[in-house]
């Protein structure tokens, strides 16, 4: 049985810009960084949820065939990617402590229904929502857990 979400993927073309990303602008923790054969793995998160990872996969590294690293890379370099949403209990003092920082925002903090989000994207291109969660908003009635 599944009982959570502990490791999801970042693809970069740059491990060590996309670490300092990651850390230096949106002040994440570095968990790994371990040579394993010819990959390097590299993990972040956030400080207040230690058991989820974020692996910054390297785009030239092994485990892709040429023809899907080719493909992978043209997505990123196209920012279609949507690499996540990250929740924050305050999105618009995080959009400008982040755009401060220089992180490139492609949406303001915006009403939504579900609450406050702003867009912003690596420096890969990835794109990702920064969402402050509405306080009504209960998702319980919407998705009960099964018993």
């Amino acid at each position: 049985m599944i009982t959570g979400l502990g490791i999801s993927t970042v693809w970069t073309f740059d491990q060590e810009r996309t670490l300092a990303f990651f850390t230096d602008k949106l002040g994440m923790e570095p968990r790994h960084d371990l040579t394993m054969g010819d990959a390097r793995w590299i993990t972040v998160g956030a400080k207040a949820q230690p058991e989820v990872e974020l692996a910054l996969m390297s785009l030239d590294g092994p485990g892709l065939d040429a023809e899907s690293a080719e493909a992978l890379k043209k997505l990123v370099s196209k920012g279609v990617i949507g690499a996540g949403a990250f929740r924050t209990d305050d999105c618009r003092g995080d959009y400008e402590t982040f755009k401060a920082r220089g992180v490139e925002f492609l949406q303001a903090p915006q009403e939504r229904p579900y609450g406050i989000e702003a867009i912003f994207r690596d420096d890969d291109g990835n794109w990702y929502s920064l969402t402050e969660r509405s306080a009504e908003l209960d998702f319980s009635k919407d998705f009960p857990t099964q018993s």
